[in-house]
């Protein structure tokens, strides 16, 4: 049958990325294309101990309906740790089906179609996506040094009244790696007060921190409820879980609740039970040490060995944390041939094309340094640094 598709899902163009996703499924690949979490890290022990004592306590629990808006006590818990880690006491915690149904619903709340939305120059895809099918008008602002340009997003923010929303990843960006610094976050939130837009702080990575202090994020200094804070525990406990949360204002509550119920109803009661478990049972911050302490290394690992196999006009990003870094082919050229022909020779990796709110040519390649192995690394940057000196 020809399916006369809808305008909204047909504003999303992923013709490319899904043709390297199923490419980067062969085994043989490289896999510097996705974001998984490295395997021998998850707390597969744990989760399954845990899993089979609730399973036998509560079975029917399990296996019954549950709350839209979440387990109580795994939100007791997330409420504390936010007040305790950032002093955010105000709001309200709201569990979802992953980060990524959080900016679902954040969208199915607050935009029409025509509606502008915010977007760091370079930001993560499938959320990017996720606006796309709301009918929204993506906007990018430039990415410098310490985080977006602040002259850019005000000249953005004059000229889109209709802007609804800032969608922002401060720490450890997805795809640069870049880290939005304390003083540009304050700014980005007068902004959004003056402009009287919501800001969507998603914030997946701040636990892999390598280097540095911790800087405290947005929802940290919200005066007005306007941020809207996203976690995850996809990257730090297991993806198939697909347990995330929002820290979120009282009066948007109703609205997501609403929003969840035509969606899915409820996050999966056995993974809720699971989260919290790990969280309050086992030693959660030496399991994020561990995790710490792989990707710093392969970090560091892909770093030194584009040092020595990148050609010196090769410029590309040095991340304290996280999962991604960027590297730039020279200004004016497209990077789609180049990620083609590396897929050719065995290693998957994303061009910025797909990472830019406004569908356009990049220069820009992101690599993943969580998924492959430390062989992995040497030999697939080894394999692009011959191709960019070939080049």
């Amino acid at each position: 049958m020809d399916f006369k598709l809808s305008r909204k899902i047909s504003a999303v163009d992923d013709a490319l990325i899904s043709e390297i996703f199923k490419l980067a499924d062969d085994p043989s690949m490289i896999p510097f294309g996705g974001g998984n979490p490295f395997p021998a890290l998850f707390p597969k022990a744990d989760v399954t101990k845990i899993a089979a004592d609730i399973l036998n306590k509560d079975p029917v629990g399990m296996l019954q309906y549950a709350s839209s808006e979440g387990y109580i006590p795994l939100i007791e818990t997330l409420k504390k740790r936010m007040r305790d880690k950032y002093g955010v006491d105000r709001d309200r915690i709201f569990i979802t089906t992953g980060a990524q149904q959080a900016a679902d619903l954040v969208a199915k709340c607050l935009l029409d179609e025509g509606d502008t939305v915010i977007c760091e120059g370079y930001s993560y895809m499938s959320t990017m996506d996720t606006f796309r099918t709301y009918g929204a008008h993506l906007v990018g602002v430039p990415l410098e040094e310490g985080g977006m340009d602040l002259q850019k997003l005000e000249e953005a923010l004059a000229a889109n009244p209709n802007t609804k929303l800032i969608y922002i990843i401060p720490t450890f960006q997805n795809p640069t790696g870049i880290t939005t610094s304390p003083e540009k976050r304050k700014a980005i939130y007068e902004l959004a007060v003056k402009y009287d837009a919501v800001i969507l702080e998603d914030d997946p990575y701040s636990d892999i921190r390598f280097r540095g202090e911790p800087i405290l994020p947005i929802k940290s200094f919200d005066r007005d409820g306007r941020v809207v804070y996203c976690g995850s525990f996809s990257k730090v406990i297991a993806p198939a879980l697909r347990v995330g949360f929002m820290c979120v204002n009282e009066g948007l509550i109703p609205r997501l609740i609403t929003g969840k119920q035509c969606t899915d109803i409820h996050t999966v009661p056995l993974t809720q039970h699971i989260c919290h478990e790990f969280l309050t049972s086992c030693d959660y911050d030496a399991h994020i040490e561990r995790i710490v302490g792989m990707y710093s290394e392969k970090c560091s690992l892909m770093i030194g060995e584009m040092e020595k196999n990148f050609p010196e006009n090769i410029h590309f990003t040095r991340p304290d944390g996280g999962m991604f870094i960027m590297f730039y082919l020279p200004e004016g050229m497209d990077s789609e041939p180049f990620v083609r022909k590396a897929i050719e020779n065995g290693v998957a990796c994303i061009p910025g094309s797909t990472l830019i709110p406004e569908y356009g040519v990049s220069n820009a390649v992101r690599l993943n340094f969580s998924t492959p192995t430390k062989e992995e690394i040497v030999r697939g940057i080894g394999i692009l640094g011959k191709m960019l000196r070939e080049m």
